[in-house]
């Protein structure tokens, strides 16, 4: 086929990469514009235009498909199809209807849960013990578009947002794949999205990051996860803010008002149960097992965390 990908982070990268070399015709590739970043805020460009350059493949970055140019010279790449991953943009009608199979997009959730722009994050934090990937055909909605081809996987009780964004990134090239095959001989039939279950996985902000420990300590377990590699759940202790980026914990109760320390291996207090941080950050330092930490750094039992 010859299609138009349009994706931005190093999720798409593995989707693109599939299609490639699957033999397919990639006329275009659409991503992000470079934006700065690090210390020395050196415009970089994106992990999807990074591999286009390298095999040689066209690339676009419009900060916008509203314009009527953009828009006609979309079109002007006469594809079958264009498959979406990640991208960034909302797409307007006449990009969703420029080409024969319309767009379709990789979606990391079950939909309609975790419609939005933080569903692998948004999964783990909820503590959800099901995830998967659904294609589904494009429409002027947030993700409301019919589904196409859904995959089930289960979720480990350990597993970070980070090894889940991999693990997902790894199996959407294979659907994709699988789901213009089907769209080719029409073996596929679109299927509504039910009405129940919907959820919508907003982006996620510092407030979401702060630990509050009058929180059971198994939902701040699942916090931690989702915010793990990056951003990090963090906590306050004097003028510090910790990150946490891994831990254990327990269901039982302690007497203890939540936020407190209770041992001297920082055991914290929750309502109910015991968070016990193992992967810890402190601003400006590496991060750092709990018992590193505390040899340099002091945090009495009886402390009171906010």
């Amino acid at each position: 086929m010859r299609i138009v990908f349009m994706g931005t982070p190093e999720f798409a990268v593995p989707t693109l990469r599939t299609l490639h070399e699957a033999g397919h015709n990639i006329v275009a590739v659409y991503t992000q514009p470079p934006r700065p970043a690090g210390r020395g805020q050196k415009e970089l460009p994106s992990p999807v235009q990074e591999y286009a350059v390298s095999h040689d493949l066209p690339v676009f970055t419009p900060v916008s498909l509203k314009a009527p140019e953009a828009q006609g010279e979309f079109a002007a790449h006469k594809a079958d199809v264009a498959v979406v991953a990640a991208y960034g943009l909302l797409l307007p009608k006449p990009i969703l209807e420029a080409f024969p199979l319309g767009c379709i997009n990789v979606h990391p959730s079950l939909l309609p849960r975790w419609r939005g722009a933080a569903p692998i994050q948004r999964a783990v934090m909820a503590g959800d013990r099901e995830t998967g990937i659904t294609i589904m055909q494009m429409n002027e909605g947030l993700d409301t578009g019919d589904m196409l081809l859904v995959e089930r996987y289960p979720m480990g009780v350990s597993m970070n947002a980070g090894a889940l964004h991999d693990f997902l990134a790894d199996k959407a090239g294979p659907l994709v794949l699988k789901t213009l095959e089907g769209l080719a001989d029409k073996t596929i039939v679109p299927m509504k999205q039910p009405e129940i279950g919907a959820a919508y996985a907003k982006k996620i902000t510092k407030e979401d990051c702060r630990i509050d420990w009058n929180r059971p300590a198994e939902a701040i377990y699942h916090q931690i996860l989702g915010l793990s590699p990056t951003p990090g759940g963090y906590f306050v202790y004097g003028d510090e803010m910790i990150k946490i980026f891994a831990t254990t914990y327990e269901v039982s109760q302690v007497s203890a008002e939540p936020g407190t320390v209770v041992d001297d291996k920082l055991s914290i207090a929750c309502n109910p149960g015991i968070l016990r941080p193992t992967i810890l950050q402190r601003p400006g330092k590496k991060r750092m097992l709990a018992e590193e930490l505390l040899r340099g750094f002091s945090i009495p039992v009886g402390t009171k965390l906010t």
